[in-house]
């Protein structure tokens, strides 16, 4: 069983930057990808940004430039680097796992089995 918890939310004015981690906990497959997702209130949940087991990403329009996904596979730790953010940013932030190479389409959240409890990132203008 594969548990992932998040951490590194927070609230920042806009154009500040903050760095999510996910760490990952019990059973660690030798392949597996990862994803960032966030739901805002009244939205639905949008992939952010994937990673698959190989170090390939891929990000969101919404994000590309500011937002950069990476992972430590020594300590099992996925991160998400938040630059230059806005209010619409504002949103739940979860990490997602599931095992396999890659994901056949990165953003749907039906791609990943596991998911971390969210963590907060509220972004004031």
């Amino acid at each position: 069983q594969v548990q992932l918890v998040e951490s590194g939310g927070g609230s920042v004015q806009a154009g500040g930057s903050l760095r999510l981690s996910c760490e990952v906990f019990g059973y660690i497959p030798s392949d597996y990808y990862m994803g960032w997702f966030r739901q805002a209130p009244g939205k639905e949940r949008e992939g952010v940004a994937g990673i698959n087991m190989y170090g390939g990403t891929s990000y969101a329009d919404s994000v590309k430039g500011r937002f950069t996904i990476s992972k430590d596979n020594a300590k099992h730790t996925l991160y998400l680097q938040m630059n230059n953010l806005k209010p619409e940013d504002t949103a739940m932030y979860y990490c997602a796992a599931n095992y396999g190479m890659f994901a056949t389409v990165w953003y749907e959240s039906r791609q990943y089995n596991y998911w971390g409890q969210g963590t907060q990132v509220t972004v004031s203008s």
